[in-house]
């Protein structure tokens, strides 16, 4: 009876579906603005809760509209188990909406208070805040936010996807406060902004209404002053650009036939100093293909550039990995095992127990054999420099901390190879696109990602876009960068996670200032 009273009740489907409206703010559809705004008709809901147990359950229903929303491209590998992630995955957002509830609604005042502000609330039938909770709401409300994402960014529940930040990719005036915070500062600005708005339509007091107004414009500006202020970081004197080319084969029916449209394509290279092939683009075990190595190390020589390739196959012992290997006339230079897997794409998680979702959609039918970490290659250019540049597969550019770590390793560009074949008519590969202008405007450095069938995109050191191909696109995309010296580091790199971590000790204290409020510490110690 009581589950049939939590879907009964209309409001609920409201604040699911305000909880799937910021998410139009990611690619493919790119209303960035939205994500300045997209936020406000669901805190209002949440907000409205006649009790906390109700703006625990709005707040869980927000989350689960915009993980459903954001991930809905995942149901050919989870098939209806999709509804089950979404439903676990958004409970953290019941503490956006009790701290929505406690710092701008109903919770912030008592029920005498209630009646004295109801004819000044902006809002009618519903109280507002005064100018302290306003204040506190400006703070622990962000906080709250970016502790989900970050919580729910580790590998082990799902991954990065859908980041708030993530939503401001086109921006690089927003983008140069991933160099000084990460992602999640981005994501913090957002939702003060958001919350800020709430403030000024709802507090009870004029003071409260300008902090609120007051917030909306610093957070706003914080972006142009962390551009400006960090430009010297980026300044490179002298840096001769190297050219990068993207092979995209696009869809090709087998190994064998992609193969031999990469070696077609890449034959046409010409003047590049260093040629990117996408994930698995090799579908063989080059360990036990001679001659295939054979083959590319001449290719290799006869364009007069390295290639580095992504071999994804089986070894002689049934085991699978996916592996990028830098090759050059040479032979192998480097490879690097791809470390973070796609949770049910690439591998099942308890597979004992949940192994069955192979049968019932396109979850992995094997787990695929992972490697040890981020690492750097260097490259030999044509024209005798080094070039030490990250590379990570697919997935991991998702990660803030890997490309952190292969900056920190000297990276002086970031490579990423990808496929996305699975899922092209949706918007899955413009959103893992975008993340390589968050990646570049993190760790101060150019980065590529290179596509077998879109999307192929490159950005420099601040995130801006110098060349997209997508879905449709098939060819070659030649891109020149201006590597940054292996010594620049920005305050993300050298500080890393101290956004999350700062806004973990604010939701613990706002924790128990609530529990102090609830009177339930004094109970406690009178007994």
């Amino acid at each position: 009876m009581a589950i049939w009273r939590s879907f009964a009740q209309p409001v609920r489907y409201a604040v699911l579906l305000t909880g799937a409206l910021p998410v139009l703010a990611f690619p493919a559809l790119n209303l960035e603005f939205l994500a300045w705004i997209g936020l406000v008709p669901g805190l209002l809901l949440l907000r409205a809760a006649p009790g906390a147990g109700e703006a625990a359950v709005r707040g869980w229903w927000f989350g689960t509209g915009y993980l459903l929303a954001s991930l809905y491209w995942l149901t050919p590998n989870l098939g209806p188990a999709l509804l089950l992630v979404v439903v676990v995955l958004g409970a953290p957002w019941a503490s956006v909406g009790l701290a929505a509830w406690w710092l701008l609604g109903a919770g912030s005042v008592s029920g005498r208070q209630a009646g004295q502000v109801q004819a000044r609330t902006r809002l009618p039938g519903r109280a507002g805040p005064g100018a302290g909770r306003s204040l506190a709401a400006l703070v622990v409300i962000p906080s709250c936010w970016v502790v989900i994402d970050w919580i729910r960014s580790w590998q082990g529940i799902g991954g990065p996807w859908a980041v708030y930040g993530a939503s401001q990719w086109q921006h690089p005036v927003v983008l140069a406060l991933a160099s000084v915070g990460g992602i999640w500062l981005i994501s913090f600005v957002l939702v003060a902004v958001n919350t800020a708005i709430v403030v000024v339509l709802t507090s009870a007091s004029r003071l409260g209404q300008a902090l609120g107004a007051a917030a909306a414009v610093l957070a706003a500006a914080s972006g142009p002053a962390a551009f400006w202020l960090t430009a010297p970081a980026y300044a490179t004197p002298g840096a001769a650009p190297v050219v990068i080319a993207l092979v995209q084969p696009g869809l090709e029916p087998g190994p064998a036939a992609r193969l031999a449209e990469e070696v077609r394509l890449t034959l046409g290279v010409r003047h590049a100093d260093l040629i990117v092939w996408g994930e698995s683009s090799v579908g063989y075990d080059l360990r036990a293909s001679p001659g295939l190595l054979h083959r590319l190390r001449r290719l290799s020589a006869t364009v007069g550039a390295q290639i580095l390739v992504s071999q994804d196959a089986l070894s002689r012992t049934g085991a699978k990995s996916k592996v990028a290997v830098l090759i050059g006339p040479g032979g192998v230079a480097g490879t690097y095992t791809k470390t973070r897997l796609v949770p049910f794409g690439e591998y099942i998680p308890f597979r004992p127990v949940l192994g069955w979702l192979a049968k019932i959609s396109r979850a992995a039918a094997r787990n695929v054999i992972a490697g040890n970490g981020a690492r750097v290659l260097h490259a030999t250019l044509p024209d005798g420099r080094r070039l030490t540049f990250g590379v990570l597969i697919c997935f991991e550019s998702s990660f803030s901390d890997m490309s952190a770590v292969d900056a920190n390793h000297g990276a002086q560009v970031l490579i990423y190879q990808t496929s996305d074949s699975t899922f092209q008519a949706s918007w899955a590969p413009a959103q893992h696109a975008a993340l390589a202008a968050l990646r570049a405007a993190e760790n101060g450095r150019p980065a590529v990602q290179a596509a077998l069938t879109g999307d192929s995109v490159a950005f420099d050191s601040r995130g801006r876009l110098l060349a997209w191909a997508g879905t449709a696109d098939r060819g070659v995309t030649l891109v020149a960068l201006r590597p940054v010296r292996a010594a620049v580091r920005t305050p993300f790199d050298r500080f890393g996670d101290y956004v999350p971590w700062t806004a973990i000790a604010v939701v613990v204290i706002a924790l128990a200032a609530w529990i102090n409020g609830l009177g339930l510490i004094r109970r406690y110690r009178r007994k």
